[in-house]
């Protein structure tokens, strides 16, 4: 067993999680009666999630499959077969399989977050009141640019990469994020990477290895992508799948575009007009080098030429609303990308400045595009694009996301064929009842604590509101060695109230 293994495995990863439940969970459960023709009521946590021959009955849900061929139901089941979902529809036979109540629950897709800086999870707010860069304009003293990559992420060993990674991505899993591309610009040596890789496996859901830049002698990007491919990436029937980084204000980006489509992955690259990166983009575009599998990441600043090249190429465009409002990376092009018939997905970007849930994600997009919109109606504009829907934005953040990772064959709705990424909500709680608009509720409503069920592929990772495989006190402790070993090493004071 490799090293890092080793450490997975002194996390506690992969234990028995059902004795980690409390027994009022469990005797709710058990007290719950049943309804579904041929079903094995249990009111404990289902043995076997996600194994082939097992099947779970999700019944009497408020379904959003977020799939218009299949519609939605107020009253419905999902049956999932192995990793797969098998139905969705009233009144499912269960043909022997487990029930999971889900009666007062929205059930729908995963969340998919399209870009996650995770690496930096132990610095989490640090950069709270910070900017993008040191433009040379008032406010950018305090900087990501500066502070993050050039001071904190020169110092991180593997180890602090593992559980970085390893603790961002189940802390989004609690948060109902099933799928993530994790954009880790700390590729400093094969090492490193291989931390990153083994700690995305190690989290146990769905998730986009982004392959971006790193620093210092040891640092092989673009060129260790090869080895990376062909060695964890070889097969596509797993949770993860890997991405090219191909950032344009790097010297030599050209070889990583070249890289990346030799090896047949997306292309992913932030494109901020903070960098000054507008004309060299212009130059991509006019070369005809934009295609489909590109990610452009935030897309502010850009020219109209560069957006409708993109647009007519069929390149995706990744939010990170939140971030790029408070860090001044320009003004969200929420609007722009409509109205060339693009359809976003969202991202949360970097938590050492915002949090990484969907929720926030998705009332930001909702409110910035209308505060826009109906801003202009005030003002006597009478020819107004459409209002975003919470419908919209739920679909940015989990069917629009898919096709931009070109998973949408995977994950992204509740089809039955696809991968079995469900997340069930609790519409009883305090803050959403009594229940009166599903897709209102979620978007306007809800956050992390309505999140009570998620399951990545048929398994079951977080059960009646507690996470499952995973040694938290452990792991928090992991990470808090971390986060004392990075500011020590980059010789930042740590001050609770400044930053």
């Amino acid at each position: 067993m490799c090293r890092l293994c080793d450490e997975a495995a002194s996390f506690g990863l992969g234990r028995d999680p059902a004795a980690r439940l409390h027994a009022s969970i469990m005797a709710e459960g058990a007290a719950a009666s049943s309804g579904a023709k041929g079903a094995t009521r249990v009111g404990v946590l289902p043995k076997g999630s996600g194994e082939p021959g097992r099947r779970l009955l999700i019944k009497g849900g408020h379904v959003l499959s977020m799939d218009p061929a299949v519609g939605d139901f107020a009253s419905a089941d999902v049956l999932v077969a192995g990793t797969t979902i098998e139905a969705v529809g009233p009144n499912l036979d269960a043909g022997g399989a487990e029930l999971i109540d889900a009666a007062g629950m929205i059930v729908m897709p995963g969340f998919i977050d399209t870009h996650h800086h995770q690496f930096e999870t132990a610095l989490r707010s640090f950069l709270a009141d910070g900017i993008l860069v040191n433009d040379g304009k008032p406010h950018g003293a305090v900087n990501y640019y500066e502070h993050i990559l050039q001071t904190f992420s020169m110092v991180y060993r593997p180890e602090d990469v593992y559980i970085n990674e390893l603790f961002g991505s189940i802390a989004q899993l609690d948060a109902g994020v099933t799928t993530v591309m994790d954009v880790s610009q700390i590729h400093h040596s094969p090492e490193h990477s291989d931390a990153v890789v083994q700690a995305l496996k190690d989290a146990g859901r769905r998730s986009v290895f982004g392959y971006f830049e790193g620093w210092g002698e040891a640092a092989r990007y673009p060129d260790d992508a090869r080895r990376l491919k062909s060695e964890y990436f070889a097969s596509d029937d797993q949770l993860l799948t890997m991405v090219m980084g191909g950032e344009i204000y790097l010297p030599g980006y050209e070889n990583a575009w070249k890289t990346g489509r030799e090896l047949g992955i997306p292309i992913a690259l932030h494109v901020v007009g903070t960098f000054g990166m507008a004309p060299t983009f212009d130059e991509l575009a006019r070369a005809g080098q934009f295609g489909p599998d590109n990610i452009f990441i935030h897309m502010t600043g850009m020219t109209d030429l560069a957006w409708k090249t993109a647009a007519d190429a069929g390149a995706h465009v990744s939010l990170s609303v939140p971030i790029e409002m408070t860090m001044r990376h320009g003004m969200p092009p929420i609007q722009k990308a409509l109205g060339l018939g693009m359809q976003p997905s969202l991202s949360s970007d970097v938590e050492c400045t915002m949090t990484a849930d969907p929720f926030t994600q998705m009332r930001s997009a909702l409110t910035l595009q209308r505060a826009l919109v109906n801003d202009a109606a005030l003002a006597g504009d009478e020819d107004l694009p459409a209002l975003l829907t919470s419908r919209d934005v739920i679909r940015f953040a989990t069917l629009e996301g898919a096709k931009g990772l070109k998973l949408d064959g995977k994950t992204g709705s509740l089809t039955p064929g696809k991968e079995a990424d469900v997340i069930l909500l609790d519409a009883t709680a305090v803050n959403v009842t009594p229940l009166n608009h599903v897709p209102g509720a979620v978007v306007t409503l809800m956050e992390r604590s309505n999140v009570d069920t998620v399951m990545v592929a048929g398994k079951i990772r977080k059960w009646r509101g507690a996470l499952l495989d995973a040694d938290l006190p452990k792991l928090r402790r992991e990470l808090e060695a971390s986060r004392d070993y990075l500011f020590e090493a980059a010789g930042v004071e740590r001050d609770l109230f400044r930053a």
